[in-house]
């Protein structure tokens, strides 16, 4: 009864050493540039293994906001598009499994029973009595991996199975980077709804005025009429920030996992400040974006792809073999003399299919080609996605500088003109022009002050989510 068994286990390390056919998996060479502009001594990405494994730690907590730290925790838990995406990274082991599998013989218990009754009036009659057979065979087959076919198979899988890992860890780092920037775009409106809300408190006041001028004759219904048009504008505007504000808040909601109708957040307009970009980063941190590892290893997946079809032009040897007893009673069932069993292969010898492997093996190679395509075009968009980071940092901070002055300038003109106004040299339309231009000056600074913090925030997910140096993180631990 062993006998099958121990051919099919010792038949399992002769082929398992020979050769796979089809390409081993190298990476395409791709053109890396010699610095970043705006930060040369950021370095440069070179093509080695993929670092996306490494932990990259709670990088939000850089701009040391606990609302935000709090509410990445929450997206963490509770985001379904996140948990759909472990979902699928399950599926894709368990579809590893189900490949490696087939390096094994499959062995299965088949008992049997059977009553049957023959015809006597046939010619070759069997007899006419009733025929008892059971039967307890134990079952097994496997296939000889003579030409790596089942190997490649499982080279895909796994690297199948390991692309999504790296999707999964792309998706958190979307997931992240998205709550960031919903946050800091929904603190720029806070910020522009107290320089509205204030801006409406102080066109009361001076309507309030210009009424109580009117009617002491030093000011025209023109004034007045100039005032309550600019009290109804910034009202509309500050209404309209309010809905912009409602929107980002309910778009937070649904990346938390959490129904908009419930979820809130506190308005408040405290500075939060963009971490500063260390120099001499490592030449690897482009290595750690999760879907530049996912796109290598889909490569690497459609590499093996073509093994696989091109084993489909070779032999298939399969060996099947079952051991067990029948006997037409219980009795004797298990009895020595009732032992049966068999073993013997299988040849499958591929002789004309129509042209069927040779396209087969063609789309293989397509599809390879199309993933290495794919693959260079991913360190591309990388390497734009980081220049465009780093060059938008640079050029954000300078003009957050000039708009700083223009605010400083625009507000002393107002104020200027309030007084001028007060004192009867100026007309009341010099006195709005001057507010309108310093209420847009204050507006495009808290504008600015919320693009700049998103455009960190591309940055680090552009560099595969924060950064370390000299093995110190940068990115802050909880």
């Amino acid at each position: 009864m062993k006998l099958p068994f121990l051919l099919l286990l010792s038949s399992a390390s002769a082929f398992a050493a020979l050769p796979s056919v089809g390409p081993d998996y190298q990476r395409p060479a791709t053109a890396v540039p010699p610095a970043y502009r705006d930060n040369p001594d950021l370095g440069t990405w070179k093509a080695a293994a993929p670092a996306d494994a490494l932990a990259r730690g709670e990088w939000w907590r850089l701009f040391g906001d606990p609302a935000l730290n709090d509410l990445e925790g929450r997206a963490l838990g509770a985001n379904q598009d996140l948990r759909a995406t472990a979902a699928r990274v399950e599926q894709a082991a368990a579809a590893a499994g189900l490949a490696r599998s087939a390096y094994w013989p499959q062995v299965a218990l088949e008992p049997g029973a059977s009553r049957t009754r023959y015809s006597p009036t046939v010619a070759n009659a069997f007899p006419a009595s009733p025929a008892t057979d059971l039967s307890v065979p134990l079952v097994a087959s496997w296939e000889l991996d003579l030409f790596g076919r089942v190997r490649r198979l499982n080279e895909s899988a796994r690297a199948d199975a390991d692309a999504s890992a790296a999707l999964f860890e792309s998706v958190r780092l979307s997931l992240t980077a998205e709550v960031a920037s919903d946050y800091f775009s929904l603190r720029g409106a806070d910020r522009e709804l107290a320089i509205l809300r204030s801006a409406v408190e102080l066109r009361q006041r001076e309507l309030d005025l210009t009424s109580a001028q009117r009617r002491g004759g030093a000011a025209t219904e023109l004034d007045t009429s100039r005032a309550e048009t600019e009290l109804a504008t910034a009202q509309a505007d500050s209404d309209a920030e309010a809905v912009r504000r409602s929107a980002l808040q309910d778009a937070l909601a649904v990346l938390a996992g959490e129904p908009a109708s419930t979820f809130d957040l506190e308005p408040t307009a405290a500075p939060v400040t963009a971490p500063a970009i260390p120099a001499g980063l490592p030449s690897d941190l482009l290595e750690r974006r999760p879907d530049i590892a996912a796109a290598e290893r889909t490569l690497a997946a459609a590499n093996a792809r073509i093994g696989v079809a091109k084993a489909a032009f070779f032999p298939a040897i399969s060996l099947t073999g079952s051991a067990g007893y029948e006997s037409a009673a219980t009795t004797h069932l298990f009895q020595a003399d009732s032992r049966v069993w068999s073993v013997g292969p299988s040849l499958y010898l591929p002789i004309f299919q129509g042209g069927r492997n040779r396209a087969n093996l063609a789309r293989s190679r397509a599809a390879y080609d199309e993933s290495v395509a794919l693959f260079r075009q991913r360190i591309l968009v990388a390497f734009q996605e980081v220049q465009d980071a780093l060059t938008a940092t640079r050029l954000l901070a300078v003009q957050a500088d000039a708009q700083a002055r223009a605010v400083r300038f625009a507000q002393r003109s107002a104020d200027l003109a309030q007084t001028r106004y007060k004192a009867g040299y100026v007309s009341y339309l010099d006195v709005v022009d001057a507010q309108r231009t310093a209420l847009a000056a204050a507006r495009a600074s808290a504008q600015l002050e919320a693009e700049r913090l998103n455009t960190s925030v591309a940055l680090i997910k552009a560099l595969g989510g924060g950064w370390s140096l000299a093995g110190t993180a940068v990115a802050a631990n909880p």
